[in-house]
């Protein structure tokens, strides 16, 4: 597998459909941004933390925003989630959850371990399309992040490379 050196949307999601769909979608966001698709926990952990298949990436360049589904094999979503929070190089890198789930107890849990969005996936493919493009038009478009990981206090200046 080619190792991408940055992506501005990390999807993390195991149905090939609903993945098809917001590829299809996050395809129409203006500027065309680079998305990478992870079909389950362990790999997206892999890529955010830098190892296995992903061994040598750049940490500190960070996606724009993680679109991460909860119901995903090896490890679910809010396992990924509390992983990436506990680390405080990712404290702040923007995670929507995005998951056909909508239970309350799921809602809590993922705010509670630092979701900045929870949205249900829509069943209708209009909606689904509509909601996937204002999410990447948003993340990627209107939201302001800053060009370096303001967050990590280790942060050396004269080794990052900027965007």
């Amino acid at each position: 597998m080619e190792v991408m050196k940055y992506t501005d949307i990390l999807l993390v999601e195991d149905n090939p459909n609903d993945a098809e769909l917001a590829l299809r979608a996050l395809g129409k966001v203006s500027g065309n941004p680079s998305v990478l698709r992870i079909e389950d926990g362990v790999r997206a952990l892999d890529y955010v933390f830098g190892e296995g298949a992903h061994a040598g990436r750049d940490v500190l360049r960070t996606p724009r925003f993680i679109m991460l589904d909860l119901k995903l094999p090896k490890v679910d979503g809010l396992e990924v989630l509390r992983r990436v929070r506990s680390d405080q190089r990712f404290a702040k890198l923007p995670i929507t959850i995005f998951s056909s789930s909508k239970e309350e107890r799921d809602l809590v849990e993922c705010y509670r371990n630092g979701a900045n969005s929870y949205i249900v996936k829509p069943v209708n493919f209009d909606a689904f399309v509509a909601v996937v493009t204002a999410m990447g038009e948003y993340w990627c478009g209107y939201n302001l992040l800053p060009r370096e990981p303001f967050w990590n206090d280790q942060f050396d200046r004269s080794k990052a490379k900027l965007l």
